[in-house]
């Protein structure tokens, strides 16, 4: 399927994000996803997940969260203790009032755009944004209506805006996918998370992926998991095909 591929800035209440957006070069319009990044940032392996998201029906818009930072850039293959210092400083100098402050401008500019369907939106995110997405579902709850995460960190937490803490507000769908190893997500996460789920009444999917490490998804790393990783792709298609396309 061929694509219209653009780089894009979307105006937040901070600035302009630099964001990469990929839908089908074809008549009509589609629903609209956000692809929320993971801590490495902004590269061409999400660029390309935008563009498989795009080819099957949707307008996928991928921002450049660490846009407050000016640009950063990380040569992923290259990571070294240094730089992974560095991601780190770059990933925990966001919140989760940042970014559901920055998915009101990432909304705006996607209904202002011909080819998105309007009404429901979908979002995935990887790693630092699995807490991102529950967060945004509960503050946008009658627009999120199809979220995914993927190795999700940071879901359950002390603070008191813990994403977990929000699902209550959530009247979309949630697709949560955790890696059986993942020393990013403590023991009592995924039970508490459940928990909070089943009591709110929440619509969701929660898995462990047997034998997959944090990242699977990711076929630049060695924890990729090719199986695993479809798996994954296959339900988050189904999820937003259930509740953006058949509405």
């Amino acid at each position: 399927m061929a694509l219209i591929e653009q780089n894009v800035l979307v105006t937040t209440k901070y600035g302009k994000c630099p964001s990469f957006a990929a839908c089908p070069d074809a008549p009509g319009a589609f629903p609209g996803i956000i692809l929320y990044m993971d801590a490495p940032g902004f590269r061409e392996e999400l660029c390309n997940m935008a563009r498989r998201i795009a080819k099957h029906g949707y307008f996928c818009l991928l921002p450049d969260m660490y846009y407050r930072l000016g640009t950063c850039r990380f040569d992923i293959p290259r990571r070294n203790d240094p730089m992974s210092g560095v991601i780190k400083a770059a990933m925990n100098s966001l919140t989760n009032a940042d970014v559901a402050d920055d998915t009101a401008g990432y909304i705006a500019w996607l209904d202002a755009q011909d080819k998105v369907q309007p009404g429901a939106l979908g979002c995935v995110g990887h790693c630092m944004s699995g807490c991102y997405i529950t967060t945004v579902s509960a503050r946008f709850p009658t627009r999120m209506m199809a979220a995914a995460s993927l190795y999700g960190v940071n879901i359950v937490t002390d603070k008191e805006d813990s994403p977990h803490q929000l699902v209550d507000k959530i009247k979309g769908e949630l697709y949560y996918g955790f890696a059986e190893t993942d020393p990013s997500v403590p023991p009592h996460v995924i039970p508490a998370l459940t928990a909070a789920l089943k009591k709110a009444g929440t619509k969701h999917t929660l898995e462990v992926l047997p034998g997959t490490q944090h990242g699977y998804c990711f076929a630049e790393r060695p924890s990729y998991n090719p199986v695993a990783s479809e798996h994954s792709w296959a339900k988050i298609f189904d999820l937003w095909e259930r509740n953006l396309k058949r509405q």
